[in-house]
């Protein structure tokens, strides 16, 4: 489908949707969805987004607001239209409104969710758009003390800006410690296919190593590098049961300890968090949709992220993070991780249904023939690994410092 949105050439919603349904999408706007595009397309229209990186918009009814992040008022707008009840239902005639550009991004990145592709892509961006790419050394802490917290959020909201941060780390209340909320984004994957990556990259790596032929983690004893995943899951290793399987929730519930028990309390937690604090949470399955809405929702960040990552020189280098000698587990093995997982079950779902829903707000399809089956019933087919495209005439490094130097 031919995408004919963008933030730069503002277009009404409705118009995009009823060409939607014309092409086979089976969506009709509604007349409030129509009176809202009006209103949308106004708030648009005074839209300046090519205004320089932290600069002042103009004033709004409460008065004049940096440019410094969120929760931006356009999330709230998004959330309405995305609601049963309308912008126009909610509040009478819209205020006249400019579109915030948040200059503090936060790309809190679960593990095993692409995160080394995008991360890649983030580099690149940087050179291209010049905004701070603020990166962590610390790779293995996501739970951290209450000094911690602050002393990271210190250092977060004392960079130069506009910066996009990001690191492996649970998500963090910036407001509870007297700072700016920035605009959270992040990207996750189905759970069980995200700890079968998880658990045999600890063992094997990735294509990298596998043609340096480097030992990941050095330190593992060898009866617990080849230990069979299903003897894992049946026997109940600790790797393979809960709280460890309770990996993707509190990347969005926070650091609270209730948030690393896994239940109901951290699941509506998590869930809150999304509504309230991230701009979008995409699907790994459907990664070019993601940097499509992330390219439109935050341009001066990702303006060219979808043609840097279908280029065939960058894919070259994507294959290379790949999981290296997955194997499949037994059906029985599978069904007991879906049980273990259903909390990030409720959650991923979740997360899928709201991504799908923006997808179809703003026209785009989600190819997907007939309802997945609950986790309980649903066995995936076989994982395969990928290899990466051979071509040994070019070096990576050279392709990247080509990507930077335009």
């Amino acid at each position: 489908m031919v995408w004919s949105f963008s933030f730069f050439q503002p277009q009404g919603v409705a118009p995009l949707l009823a060409g939607t349904q014309a092409a086979g999408g089976g969506f009709s706007p509604t007349d409030a969805e129509q009176k809202l595009d009006l209103a949308w397309m106004r708030m648009w229209k005074e839209t300046d987004l090519d205004k320089e990186p932290g600069a002042k918009t103009g004033s709004r009814r409460e008065g004049k607001r940096e440019l410094n992040g969120g929760p931006p008022h356009f999330l709230l707008d998004l959330r309405h239209y995305l609601g049963n009840s309308t912008y126009l239902d909610d509040h009478g005639p819209p205020p006249q409104k400019v579109l915030p550009f948040p200059s503090q991004v936060v790309y809190n990145r679960v593990g095993k969710c692409g995160s080394r592709t995008v991360v890649l892509l983030l580099r690149i961006l940087s050179e291209k758009h010049g905004f701070n790419l603020v990166t962590s050394d610390i790779h293995n802490k996501t739970r951290l003390t209450k000094n911690e917290q602050m002393e990271l959020i210190k250092n977060i909201s004392t960079a130069e800006q506009p910066y996009l941060f990001t690191r492996h780390v649970h998500f963090l209340n910036f407001s509870r410690f007297g700072g700016d909320q920035p605009v959270y984004i992040n990207i996750i994957r189905d759970p069980v296919n995200r700890f079968l990556s998880n658990y045999f990259f600890r063992r094997f790596g990735d294509w990298r190593g596998e043609q340096n032929h480097m030992i990941r983690t050095p330190s593992m004893r060898q009866e617990e590098r080849y230990l069979d995943i299903n003897v894992c899951i049946l026997e109940n290793y600790p790797e393979c049961s809960n709280p460890r399987l309770f990996y993707i929730i509190p990347y969005f519930c926070g650091q609270h300890p209730r948030c690393r028990e896994p239940g109901e309390w951290a699941l509506e937690r998590a869930k809150l968090n999304v509504n309230e604090n991230f701009l979008l949470v995409g699907i790994l399955e459907e990664l070019e949709d993601v940097l499509l809405l992330l390219e439109r929702f935050l341009p001066h960040y990702f303006k060219d992220v979808l043609s840097i990552y279908k280029n065939p020189e960058h894919r070259k280098l994507g294959n290379l993070t790949v999981t290296v000698k997955k194997t499949v587990p037994s059906p029985e093995a599978i069904q007991i991780l879906y049980q273990r997982m259903r909390y990030e079950y409720e959650f991923y779902y979740y997360v899928k249904e709201q991504f799908h829903l923006l997808k179809r707000k703003f026209g785009l399809k989600s190819h997907i023939r007939k309802p997945r089956p609950r986790p309980e019933f649903f066995i995936p087919s076989p994982l395969e690994t990928e290899e990466p495209i051979d071509d040994e005439e070019e070096d990576d490094e050279k392709w990247l410092e080509d990507i930077y130097k335009r």
